[in-house]
């Protein structure tokens, strides 16, 4: 398998982003061997806080988070997916799937040893990450879902989701039209720059040194088959492969009553909906302070992740007893 990485000199000098950063060897379906980047402050010996990010973001996205959230004692990891940030990026999008995103970071979590971890899943990392949760159930001590979704195209969303993409009777289905453009957009387009997706996503307009700095993990094409990809992995029928993923973890999450938070942006259309949901669906999340962070979009660390921060770790300090006893 061929992969890429980008040169160092790509990630010098980005405004708030000055971590030391750290790498794990990762094994592909090929056996290949490829390095997983990830940020890593705090103490060593702090319960982690594992911050995952989606697509076309990478550990920039959580600059404004990571300082604090270190600071409170706890270990801040943000890890880079594979094909993302400092992490290698294979150059056959095919070689990116939903199962293979999900066994990389599982590797992560398991070769740090993480344990106690609470999750911070956002976009795909929701997805993802709960999918290492869904096999790992006892690492992780809480979740934070912060403008994430867990597609099946199972029709009893119908209605409740901003942005339909479910099943309707036996054979067919409702996708928004917003949500098929952007798959289609990703598959067609000449170019696919991080940035364009970011500065479009957030309440906040972006200067250009931010923006820049989501496009350096990316200095030509062939480095953007993983962002490439994500899109047309969204499952957009039941039968789909990422449908019967998320099913699966569903079930793990039914039977999670460890503390489950969601803290979503007012301004995300793309995830509207999904809130109340998780609210529903997961045992942890009953009497839980769930949260709608005003004036904030997708991107919901650009805009708010300062305030999102502190949600966390009051999240954490809230639930130390109750966690401690389960």
């Amino acid at each position: 398998m061929q992969y890429l990485r980008t040169p160092n000199e790509c990630f010098a000098n980005l405004r708030g982003y000055d971590f030391a950063p750290n790498y794990a060897d990762i094994r592909s379906h090929t056996r290949t061997r490829m390095q997983m980047h990830y940020v890593d402050e705090g103490p060593r010996d702090g319960a982690p806080v594992l911050m995952v990010h989606g697509q076309p973001t990478w550990s920039y996205l959580y600059r404004k988070m990571i300082p604090p959230i270190a600071a409170a004692g706890h270990r801040a990891i943000a890890p880079d997916l594979i094909g993302f940030g400092r992490s290698d990026k294979p150059v056959d999008k095919t070689e990116y799937s939903f199962e293979r995103h999900i066994d990389w970071l599982e590797e992560l979590v398991i070769g740090l040893d993480l344990a106690n971890i609470t999750l911070v899943g956002q976009d795909w990392g929701g997805p993802i990450a709960l999918g290492v949760l869904a096999r790992h159930p006892d690492r992780f001590a809480r979740v934070v879902a912060a403008n994430t979704m867990l597609h099946c195209c199972d029709p009893d969303v119908a209605g409740r989701v901003s942005w339909s993409n479910h099943g309707v009777g036996d054979d067919d289905v409702r996708i928004s039209q917003h949500l098929l453009n952007w798959i289609v957009f990703s598959q067609r387009a000449s170019d696919f720059d991080a940035s364009m997706t970011v500065g479009a996503s957030t309440v906040a307009a972006m200067d250009d040194a931010t923006l820049a700095a989501y496009d350096a993990p990316f200095p030509g094409p062939r480095y953007k088959a993983g962002v490439r990809q994500f899109p047309i992995l969204i499952p957009v029928t039941p039968s789909d492969e990422g449908a019967a993923i998320n099913r699966a973890t569903w079930e793990a999450l039914a039977h999670f009553d460890r503390p489950f938070l969601t803290a979503f942006g007012d301004s995300d259309p793309g995830t509207g909906g999904w809130d109340a949901i998780f609210q529903e669906r997961v045992p942890g999340a009953r009497g839980q302070a769930h949260t709608t962070i005003k004036n904030a979009g997708h991107f919901i660390q650009e805009d708010a992740g300062e305030e999102l921060a502190g949600i966390v770790t009051a999240f954490i300090k809230s639930t130390e007893s109750t966690t401690a006893k389960s």
